[in-house]
């Protein structure tokens, strides 16, 4: 779908000034696998993709809804994908 032919990349700046990749690093290129099908490629370049979106999607139906115990739900989201966030980006760096 977007594979050939579409260039949306933004440069991460972080990266080219600092020479090492951000904690962000791969999350346009796993975007673009997953908007192509590439499900497991996609897991593989930027783990956080998926839960971040799930995450998103939950934040919008709990703002529309007011789900009983939605901001808990909504804090344990937050976390679970900082630490996966985190934890990708410390095995990039090693």
């Amino acid at each position: 779908m977007f594979g050939i032919g579409y260039n949306f990349d933004v440069p991460c700046f972080y990266k080219k000034y600092l020479g090492i990749e951000c904690p962000w690093c791969g999350f346009q290129r796993a975007l673009k696998l997953l908007l192509d099908g590439n499900l497991v490629e996609s897991m593989a370049m930027f783990p956080a993709l998926i839960p971040l979106i799930l995450m998103f999607v939950y934040l919008a139906l709990h703002l529309f809804f007011k789900f009983r115990h939605g901001s808990r739900i909504l804090l344990s989201l937050f976390i679970l994908n900082t630490v996966i966030i985190i934890v990708n980006y410390i095995i990039k760096i090693i």
